[in-house]
This record gives structure tokens, sequence and C-alpha cells, in this order.
């Protein structure tokens, strides 16, 4: 496919950019304590610049010193040098540099010192996400704020970056303005859409006027708050044919979502079960109504989903972020046709949006460089070949393969069942989980690519390994499912989730899942047989079903599973069984919880390692390491990340 249409150059106000590809806004948590892009930040922005991109939107940075404690502090001339070394790094690569502008309103949340902050929006209301209530803005306040757009747009000028983009998307201040249900001011700034309108038309004129027209400036904003109580989209719609009409704006970058309500903040980062390229209609509807280019993004993680929005004129950039944190030379293996070598996200969230809600710098299950950059970013060719043994087809061990082998070693990958992929296997045959599935896809390809030579239906052990002559073996022979030892359960239908997934279990009409791991795998099993027409209880031993799990794909799962119909235990342990009896202990208080007229207990409660061939290779003289859950049963994550290491130092 030759991307006639990604690949050609377009002009955005004063700047030009040599492709359609961009990279959103987004946290990356890449900074310090003092709030300032650092290395990390530069490193990383630079790789997706060097990889093809066209523009890279640098994330939210606040625009007030008392709006926003978790995000880049641009409310003084301090962000000026960090921003400047962005901007050289990403800028030689022949990539375009924006920052973003924003105040969080009444969704900001607390303070350096763990209080509670002060919240300003257009009225007093209550964020029911985050359920913190805020004050409502003086006159005094509006002038304030304002210039505070204006005087950070002009520092990001000053820093030389090619352009602005005002958030005013997802519930940032700017939007609660628009919004009636929020916005219920008296004066000139609240009733009709154009008095709503008032605040961000300031906003826009302060940016401009301090900026001049040598810069872009641009606004990104939710074309659907698809929330609750969200603003309605006609109305929104009918914004931005005003702002995009009026000659301040260079374009319009269309997203969904919001963060007031926990329906819309899914859409934020919408999980894999949410189906690509679903915003394109929105953007479309608002380039029917402007002059100026229009941006688009939301699950668009190949370029062939690009190419078609771009080809029906429904939007004229595309943000591919998730894209290319999973791999940041996305651009350049699309336009030179390396299709098949893209590493594709599966937009699972867990290391990209769940690092950041942890407060710890971004990076990928699949691509555990992306973050690290300056420590992977380069793989070293290794001093003296050797032959490495990996032990195990999982993605610890195809990823340990692959990188032993870009580094020159002789590497053979032994997996002993007929297919590689270990647990993920499991995830990707879950409801709407099918994707996950393309780790599997991914990292066999990178194993492909470095001449790994690839033995299935073959176990390692000692002889195995001495017979081969191994200078080093990587061990990642995975875990298997925790036993259920609890009293009665001879009596009981006992079967483990692994079985149910692959099909081999008899399940009958009512069941309770035994959720001890408060994961993907018991929210999968219970909405795979309530799909299946069983009556479902899901038992957690925790807060919630998917605890561990990022919050935006718990949520939306959550949803799910109600919409079936499955009833949700939390605090519970299973504790023990009959023949049609399941038996429960609240976790907290040590009180029975009883469920009669079950005819299958389904358990996920964690897994045990598989350590045969560690503890046989214990006085073995070659170099032994262990990776992933073999060494402790954890995520997909850790033993990634594990293999990527092992790989580095073999």
């Amino acid at each position: 496919m030759a991307f006639e249409h990604l690949f050609s150059p377009i002009t955005v106000g004063p700047r030009t950019f040599r492709n359609r590809i961009f990279s959103t806004g987004h946290q990356t948590m890449l900074f310090g304590a003092d709030r300032l892009p650092d290395d990390r930040f530069v490193a990383y922005h630079e790789a997706r610049a060097k990889g093809g991109a066209g523009l890279i939107v640098t994330e939210a940075a606040s625009i007030h010193s008392a709006n926003g404690t978790h995000s880049i502090n641009a409310a003084t001339d301090a962000c000026i040098p960090a921003y400047r070394r962005v901007a050289e790094a990403v800028q030689r690569h022949d990539c375009a540099i924006f920052g973003q502008l924003a105040h969080a309103g009444a969704i900001h949340r607390g303070t350096a010192d763990g209080t509670l902050g002060v919240p300003d929006a257009p009225s007093q209301m209550r964020s029911d996400r985050f359920h913190v209530i805020s004050r409502a803005m003086t006159r005094f306040d509006f002038d304030e704020v304002i210039c505070a757009y204006g005087d950070t747009a002009l520092r990001m000028k000053h820093a030389g970056l090619d352009g602005v983009e005002i958030l005013a998307s997802q519930n940032c201040l700017p939007a609660q303005f628009l919004n009636p249900r929020l916005n219920r001011r008296k004066d000139e700034y609240g009733g009709s859409l154009d008095n709503r309108l008032r605040f961000l038309r300031e906003v826009i004129d302060m940016v401009r006027t301090r900026v001049g027209t040598e810069i872009v400036v641009g606004m990104r904003i939710s074309g659907d708050e698809l929330q609750a109580g969200g603003t309605d989209p006609a109305e929104i719609l009918e914004a931005c044919a005003a702002l995009g009409n009026e000659g301040g704006l260079d374009y319009l970058n269309v997203i969904a979502g919001g963060m007031m309500q926990l329906d819309g903040s899914i859409h934020i980062v919408p999980p894999m079960a949410v189906e690509h390229a679903y915003l394109a209609p929105l953007a479309h509807a608002v380039k029917q109504r402007v002059p100026v280019p229009v941006f688009v993004a939301g699950r668009i993680n190949q370029p062939q989903q690009a190419e078609e929005i771009l080809k029906a004129g429904q939007a004229d950039m595309i943000g591919m972020t998730r894209a290319q944190i999973a791999d940041p030379e996305l651009a350049n293996k699309a336009r030179d046709g390396r299709t098949d070598d893209i590493r594709a996200c599966i937009a699972c969230n867990q290391a990209c949006i769940g690092h950041m809600q942890m407060g710890i710098g971004i990076s990928c299950i699949q691509r555990p460089e992306t973050g690290r950059e300056q420590e992977f970013a380069v793989k070293t060719p290794a001093a003296t070949p050797r032959t490495v043994l990996v032990a195990g087809g999982g993605p610890a061990g195809m990823k340990a393969a692959a990188v032993a082998a870009e580094r020159g070693h002789r590497v053979v990958l032994c997996e002993a069942s007929g297919r590689l992929g270990g647990q993920a296997l499991l995830a990707q045959e879950l409801p709407g989980r099918a994707e996950f599935g393309g780790i599997v896809t991914n990292l066999a390809h990178e194993m492909e690519l470095h001449g790994v030579e690839i033995r299935l239906g073959t176990k390692v052990d000692r002889a195995m390994v001495e017979a081969e002559k191994a200078d080093a073996v990587a061990v990642a022979t995975g875990a298997r499912p925790w036993p259920a030892e609890i009293e009665g359960g001879d009596e009981a239908h006992l079967v483990d989730a692994w079985a149910v997934i692959n099909g081999e279990a008899n399940v009958g009409g009512r069941v309770v899942v035994a959720d001890w791991r408060c994961d993907w795998i018991g929210l999968g099993v219970a909405e795979k047989l309530a799909r299946d027409g069983c009556k479902v209880t899901l038992a957690v031993d925790g807060y919630m079903p998917g605890e561990m799990l990022q919050k935006y794909v718990r949520d939306r799962w959550i949803g799910d599973i109600h919409k079936l119909g499955v009833e949700v235990v939390p605090f519970a342990r299973l504790y023990g069984a009959d023949a049609s009896t399941c038996y429960l202990q609240h976790v907290t208080n040590g009180e029975p919880i009883i469920l009669e007229e079950i005819d299958t207990i389904v358990t996920s409660l964690g897994h045990q390692s598989v350590t045969d061939l560690a503890d046989a290779l214990k006085d073995w003289p070659g170099e032994v390491v262990m990776i992933g859950d073999c060494l402790a049963p954890r995520t997909c994550e850790e033993a990634v990340l594990e293999g990527l290491r092992a790989g580095v130092a073999l």
C-alpha cells in the first residue's frame, strides 16, 4: 500500500508537516521533582521524531502554578530551557513540535503536599469522578487565568516550539464553560452558547495576541463527551464551527470523552474493546463546517486505517499515539512499505496510561524500551557471540530470544507445547480480548527478523542443554494454575479458569467464579460464561473486579458484565465447597458468605512457578537467568521487560 495521503505534506498555519502522522498530547510522567521535562522526556519524543512522525504535541502543561501538580509546570520561565532542549531534539529530525496549554478547572484534585486543592470552575460544581467540589471563579480569576494562557504560550514560543494547542477537551476548564450543566453563571459568561463561548474566545485571542502569527495555534476539543450530563454534541459542533471560522485558530483537534464521569473517562484512552477509528465521524462533522485543518485520534493504530480516514476526507491529520508508543518507527516503516514489521498497539493500557496513573514514567508492555530510551535504545553487539538456549515460548522467552539474537548470539528457543505465546494465548480467547494476541504475533515477528531458531513441541532438560553445548540458558518456563486446596473440594465440581478458557471444562448453568487475582482472568471468564448463558456470580478477593487492571479497561469491563447480569461479591475469599454450595469468607470481618444451588466453581487463584529446569541447572557451569512467571508469577509487562534485560545482559 502506497499511503498516498498519509505521506503527503500539509500546511497548518505557518508550518508545513512532512506527513499526516502525529503524536497527540499525552502524559508521560518523564519529569523530575521540579516538574520540568528531563532527559528521559527528550529521548522519548526524539525517538518518535526520528521514527518519522510529522508532528509531536507534548503533554498537557499547567499554565497556572496553582493548578496541575501532577503535570509539567509551564507557569514560569524556568520551563523555557527544558522545552528548548526537546524542541531542538525533535526538530533536527524534520518533525514539528507543539506544546499543550492546560487548566484542569473543577477536575483539579490535589496539591504537592497531598492536601486537596481549591478547584476553580465557572460555577460551584461537583466532579463525580474525583468527588471534589469546586469554587465559582470571579472576574478577577478570569483575567488572571486568561493572561496565564497567553504567558505560557509565549514561553513555548521563546523555547522554539512550532505551535501551541489549547486544551479544551475532556472537561478541562474551557470545556466546563461550554457545558450549561456545569456553567450556571448569570453574567455574560453563562446562558446562551455565545456567552458560554466567551471564555474560550478570550483565551484564543490572548494566546494569538501573545504569540502572533509566527507559530501555530490550535485547539483540542471533545466532539462528544460520551458521558452522563455531557455537553450536547450538537452544541459542541456549533462551537467548533464558530471558533474555526473566526481566524484565531489554525486547526481543530477532535477527540472524545471527559474526565468528570467514569463513563466519559473510558474514552480518554479507549481500551481494546472499543472499535478502531471510532471518532472519525466526529472529526468529519467538524471538517464539513470549518476552513481550517481538522485532526483526529482514537484507536487508530495501523497506517491502513489512517490512510482510509484521509482518503475519505474525514480528517487532515491522524493521531497515532499509542501506536507510536508501541512502535516509534511506525511512520518510517509505513513509508518504506514495511507494514508487516510494525509492532501494532494492542490497547491494553497497562504501561502507557496505566503508568501515568501510578505516577511513574510511560512505557509499553510489548516494547519496554519505550520510556527507557536512554538505557535500551541501542542494543550493543555482543563482544563474543555465544549459543543461547531459551526454554519457553511465552512473552518473556520470545523477547529474550529476539534481543539476544539481535545482538549477534546464536539463539535457539524451545517451546514444550505446539504454539508460541504462553498465557497470552488464553487472554486472546476471552470476549473482546482477541487483540491481546497481537503481542504473540509481534514478538514472534521480532524473533523471525533476528534469526532465532524456534523448536516447538520441545521440552528443555539438562541433557538437552549439555547436548546443545549452550553457553547460556534463559529459563522462561512460566507457571501453572494455583490449585484449589479447600475443604470439601473433592465433593464440588471445581475447575480452573484455564480449562474453561480452553474449552476443556464442562460447566453447569449456575457458576461461581472465585477470583483471587482480581485481574483479567476473573472478569473475562465471568463475561464468557454469562455470554454462554450461565448465571454467574463473580466473587473477588479484593475491593472490586479488575482491581489490578488499568482503570479505563476495568471500568468498561465492569459495565459490560453488569449488563450481562453477572452478580459481583467483593471482599470474598474462597473457603470451602460441597456438591451444591460455595462457602466464601469476608476478608475483613471473617463472616461467612454462602452461595447455594451452585453447579460449578471456577477458580482463578493465582499461579505457581514452574522451576523444574532451573532447579536441574543449579550446578550447571554455564550462565542461567530466570525470567517471567517462573521467577515469580506477575503480568506480561514484567515478563517482556525481564526478557529485554536478559537479552541485553547475555
